[in-house]
């Protein structure tokens, strides 16, 4: 799969931080139970390759990211761990033109047009607008949308259930990233029905 294809999946990729890897395979049944097939594991812990390897083992339903990819060593970690794709909060030259040629699909994230524009030379036509909420919101994606009509985007930072159905309105945009959908304290608590009805809700905001 293309990334575009990964991000048409879902309407929302819960994006998580995992502390304890037993936590990863409940958490990503449950998310799969709910309706929601992608997740995002931060490589923000320990734990998160781990968690990746377990998921990629156990879960063959879920389509496995990893996020917070920070260099081609990360990008190259996560695809051995068994991740299906990559993001990054940033882009910088070194990693457009490593995940360009890399093990799996990678989306890099942008804030401005002329970091957008960066991706676009090195053929990227997906990326991860972040931190949506503060970086413009859905008044910068619908101005993206003018210059770069071919773009497409998954907004992460800042969006909740209340507000992710204005930016899947949206063209030109995918599917949204959002951390509410599986709670620190739901995962440490084994609460999966919780991150389960989470999960509905949100996959309840699909695009027609």
């Amino acid at each position: 799969m293309t990334i575009e294809d990964i991000l048409a999946l879902s309407p929302v990729m819960p994006v998580v931080t995992i502390a304890d890897a037993a936590q990863a395979v409940p958490m990503a049944r449950a998310l799969v139970a709910g309706g929601l097939r992608t997740v995002e594991i931060t490589l923000r812990t320990p734990a998160a390759l781990d968690a990746v390897a377990a998921i990629a083992a156990e879960v063959p339903e879920a389509v496995i990211g990893v996020g917070t990819v920070l260099s081609a060593k990360d990008l190259k970690d996560a695809a051995d761990a068994g991740a299906t794709f990559a993001i990054s909060p940033g882009s910088t030259p070194a990693l457009l033109d490593a995940a360009r040629h890399g093990p799996i699909p990678y989306l890099p994230a942008i804030a401005t047009a002329g970091e957008l524009m960066a991706g676009l030379e090195r053929g990227y036509t997906a990326f991860k607008f972040f931190p949506a909420a503060s970086a413009g919101g859905l008044g910068a994606l619908k101005a993206f949308a003018g210059p770069f009509p071919g773009v497409r985007f998954c907004p992460t930072g800042g969006i909740s259930l209340a507000t992710a159905p204005e930016y899947l309105a949206l063209p030109n945009v995918l599917c949204v990233g959002g951390s509410w959908i599986a709670p620190e304290a739901a995962m440490a608590a084994g609460d999966a029905a919780t991150i389960e009805r989470l999960a509905r809700e949100a996959a309840g905001l699909r695009k027609a």
